[in-house]
């Protein structure tokens, strides 16, 4: 199969849909498919204009103009777009697209117009922005032309399905290297608390910005600072950067919270390593489509706590293997309930350890292969 995949955002930018595109495309190939992508993201090497370059077997189109800060915006890209999609003989168009996603919008009309079978996954929370979206009708419109439409979650496509007329948008979540990220017995011991020496190591990953909420983050921790019994200590690592760091460091200072450390971006492998050795992973984040950090820390054995009615609800069942709570106060009883208790850390943790990971890349490929039968069907 020869797939397009139309997307604002792809490497060398940083961030959720960029690595999810790639990673995409490139487990595309490795199960024998044709791959090409169309962005207007410039090259490692200011790639722009229709420059098409080669990387690791996939072909990537780089429609970038030269725009300040290097903003992913073409409006002059779809005719020279639509010419390559008529005469590249693909067999299916998947659009990734954001809240805001001029180019990928773009292209999906251009690619129903020259009548590829088109699918148009939705990595984003339709929130606030929903009755635009019900007002410009481009959603719907694509159903009702064929698309077959989906998000990350289940949350998530409630939300399309709405902003598109109640049409069927079925889940197509993130993939993630699950084999890598999961924890064997021989690799280097966790931070295990032992006679009340060591802390109970509580680790979060985030982008240190308003959406992800990290100074009810901070204020969630606080409070479970004060509701745990003072004799079992408490660690929290958060790893991340971004515009709330001072923020943030301010809101410790005035709070005497030395036990939280902000250790700003971290390496994969970093971040891998950090996971084995601590003992459950908190979020406060609510507008999150998926949680591809909190899947990451779940894969590799960690408990997590978060707020009940995001993506994380699709790969955590409270009391399994994570507690999911209602609202913030409950969020800190949880994070408290969990430091308190060694027994029910060590008995989610054995239930993460043998169960079979529901995110991997092989999975993800043939929901998605799946995805672009139900487009061809349609078309």
């Amino acid at each position: 199969m020869k797939v397009a995949l139309l997307s604002d955002c792809y490497p060398p930018r940083l961030g959720g849909i960029e690595r999810q595109v790639h990673d995409l495309a490139h487990h595309l190939v490795a199960a024998g498919h044709e791959v090409e992508v169309f962005t207007a993201t410039a090259g490692p090497g200011g790639e722009r204009g229709g420059v098409v370059t080669d990387e690791d077997g996939v072909r990537v189109h780089r429609m970038a103009v030269r725009l300040p800060g290097g903003v992913p915006v073409n409006p002059l890209a779809p005719p020279e777009v639509r010419r390559r999609l008529e005469s590249g003989r693909y067999d299916v168009a998947h659009a990734q697209l954001g809240v805001v996603s001029p180019f990928a919008t773009d292209l999906t009309r251009v690619a129903l117009d020259v009548g590829l079978p088109v699918a148009a996954t939705f990595h984003c929370v339709i929130d606030r922005s929903g009755p635009l979206f019900r007002v410009m009708g481009h959603v719907r419109r694509w159903a009702e032309r064929g698309a077959a439409l989906s998000a990350v979650s289940s949350m998530a496509a409630a939300r399309v399905s709405a902003a598109a007329g109640d049409a069927q948008v079925e889940v197509l979540g993130n993939g993630i290297d699950a084999s890598w990220w999961r924890r064997d017995d021989d690799e280097v011991p966790r931070d295990i608390p032992s006679g009340g020496a060591r802390p109970v190591h509580v680790v979060s990953a985030m982008r240190l910005v308003s959406r992800k909420r990290p100074l009810s983050f901070l204020r969630v921790l606080r409070r479970s600072r004060d509701l745990l019994d003072a004799q079992v200590p408490l660690r929290v690592t958060v790893a991340g950067e971004g515009p709330q760091r001072p923020l943030m460091e301010r809101y410790l200072a005035r709070y005497d919270m030395g036990w939280v450390d902000l250790v700003g971006r971290l390496s994969r492998e970093e971040l891998r390593g950090l996971h084995h050795r601590a003992d459950f992973y908190l979020t406060t984040a609510r507008l999150e489509a998926f949680g591809i950090a909190a899947l990451e820390a779940h894969t590799a054995g960690l408990p997590v706590v978060a707020p009940r009615g995001t993506g994380v609800d699709d790969f955590v069942t409270s009391g399994v293997d994570g507690l999911l709570e209602p609202s913030d106060l409950a969020v800190a009883h949880a994070v408290a309930r969990l430091a308190a208790d060694d027994g029910e850390r060590e008995r989610m943790r054995a239930h993460l350890q043998e169960a079979v990971p529901g995110h991997d890349w092989p999975a993800v490929v043939r929901a998605s292969l799946a995805e672009y039968r139900r487009a061809g069907a349609a078309a």
